[in-house]
């Protein structure tokens, strides 16, 4: 990944302040990105913005391709005659938590009735977009809209527990829904239309102001989703049609029992005889939409933790290796290079680190474990090459203040007193100097250890069930103070923006 020396703010759109008790990609996304501009940022990342599955997290999608609906800014589409702005007003306006449910309960009946509207009523210019978005993407989007509209008709139950003709998608069966649904398929196709060029607008605005964007790939789906339904040959599932093996992690250092994320395994045997064409679209897909990805869990291409689906927890799983560099050699030679990072944290051994480098993938680093034992200070600037990402923490870690009121130990303290010096700014503040003034190309900071925020504004916690997700800011903490520090910080550590390429493309959503 060819990085100019730079630096970021990690920020998922859920946790903008805008209205309707979600963030998205409305008035409140342009602000920051301006906030970003002032600052001289040069990198928006985000977590993964497909459609929401399991437990509300990003990270549990109901497709690979497929856009979160919840991001789609009410306002814009208002601005466009597609809703009228009056229905807009009862939507919650205070910058509250994310209550997913009630999100789901209001908003969504207003996007499905904006989208209603544009079908029946596009003029012939949105009309000829819309078509275009639907000729491109038709390799996912048909399979994707039926999918959620049969998983709308079938009150979110899993697909495995369809009528079994749609389960085991009889071509008769799919045909007669295909008719049966089809005004209900060409709203959802609006969404999804509506959804990536609200993005692409956004990231166009973003690159007038040399801002990049930094996607987030989680290795696993979520086996209620598009993909599973669509391609059950690539998933390891039994002949029941449900996984006979899920995901997770062994005991670490955020967990006990482990991880058990429950998403079905592939089969990686059966992707390599196919020319690993799903991953290489999906990959394909990631470029076309940021410019630098994150790769969740990179471990899990060299070897991935394999546990019975009838275990309740993570403990009594094995390793088991994956596709290491088979996977890459293809998705280089279909793509022209790989412009990933790649998550390598936790239990990490030789042979990961070996795959990364051979693959030049840079990898990341946390500071906020680099002040346990000798053995974590390979997440201390002094061990770092220019080939690395630095982080303060990221979205599984407490805020860094929220680290240093209630988790770090004595020990820790005083590691990071003897390395960072006195602090008159708080610690938060030395933390990121460190980060910045480091020899990684890239440096990103989430908002919430810039803005010096507790554990309050934590986004998850890893195995806790319910609760995760839901930060919000309040606009007024984007100070102009604020900025300009990190402006400062910027030009200080030769982290200035660089000027992107112009597109001509016209993203007028």
């Amino acid at each position: 990944m060819p990085c100019p020396r730079s630096s970021g703010i990690l920020l998922h759109p859920t946790s903008l302040p805008s209205r309707g008790g979600i963030g998205d990609f409305g008035p409140a996304a342009y602000a920051f990105a301006d906030f970003l501009a002032s600052a001289r940022q040069s990198v928006w990342q985000v977590l993964p913005l497909g459609p929401l599955g399991y437990g509300d997290s990003p990270y549990s999608s109901t497709s690979a391709f497929a856009g979160n609906p919840l991001l789609i800014s009410l306002d814009r589409l208002a601005e466009r005659g597609w809703i009228d702005r009056s229905q807009l007003d009862a939507l919650p306006a205070a910058i509250e938590p994310v209550d997913y449910s009630s999100v789901f309960h209001h908003k969504l009946p207003l996007l499905f009735e904006a989208a209603h509207n544009f079908v029946g009523s596009a003029p012939p210019n949105a009309r000829a977009r819309f078509e275009n978005f639907r000729r491109q993407n038709h390799w996912w989007l048909d399979d994707f809209v039926l999918f959620d509209a049969l998983r709308a008709r079938f009150k979110l139950k899993s697909w495995n527990q369809w009528p079994r003709e749609l389960t085991h998608r009889e071509p008769a069966a799919i045909e007669i829904f295909r008719t049966e649904l089809a005004e209900d398929l060409n709203t959802r196709s609006a969404i999804q239309f509506f959804f990536y060029e609200q993005w692409q607008a956004l990231r166009a605005y973003c690159a007038q102001h040399s801002i990049s964007t930094a996607g987030d790939i989680a290795i696993f789906l979520n086996f209620d989703s598009a993909d599973v339904w669509t391609h059950p040959d690539l998933f390891r599932l039994t002949p029941e049609l449900e996984p006979e093996a899920v995901s997770g992690v062994p005991p670490d250092f955020f967990s006990k029992d482990g991880q058990r994320w429950g998403n079905p395994l592939y089969r990686w045997d059966v992707m390599k005889e196919q020319g690993y064409t799903w991953w290489i679209d999906r990959l394909r897909w990631a470029t076309r939409n940021f410019e630098y990805i994150r790769l969740d869990h990179f471990r899990g291409f060299s070897q991935f933790w394999e546990i019975p689906a009838d275990e309740p927890t993570a403990i009594h799983g094995r390793w088991v290796d994956g596709p290491k560099d088979d996977l890459f050699v293809k998705v280089r030679e279909a793509l022209g290079g790989l412009p990933f990072f790649a998550e390598d944290l936790g239990y990490i051994t030789p042979d990961v680190h070996a795959l990364r480098d051979r693959l030049q993938i840079p990898g990341m680093a946390v500071l906020q474990f680099g002040f346990g034992n000798a053995g974590a200070h390979i997440h201390l600037p002094h061990t770092f090459k220019p080939e690395k990402v630095v982080y303060t923490g990221t979205h599984d870690n407490n805020t860094l203040r929220g680290w240093w009121e209630l988790d770090a130990t004595k020990n820790e303290r005083e590691s990071v007193r003897a390395y960072v010096g006195p602090c008159d700014d708080g610690i938060c503040w030395g933390l990121i100097r460190a980060a910045s003034t480091s020899v990684a190309n890239l440096c990103i900071i989430p908002l919430q250890d810039v803005l010096d925020l507790g554990s309050e504004a934590r986004m998850n916690v890893p195995s806790l069930e319910g609760g995760n997700w839901r930060w919000r800011f309040a606009a007024d903490l984007l100070r102009p103070e604020v900025a300009a520090k990190l402006s400062a910080l910027a030009e200080v550590s030769d982290r200035l923006p660089h000027a992107m390429p112009s597109t001509e493309e016209d993203w007028s959503a």
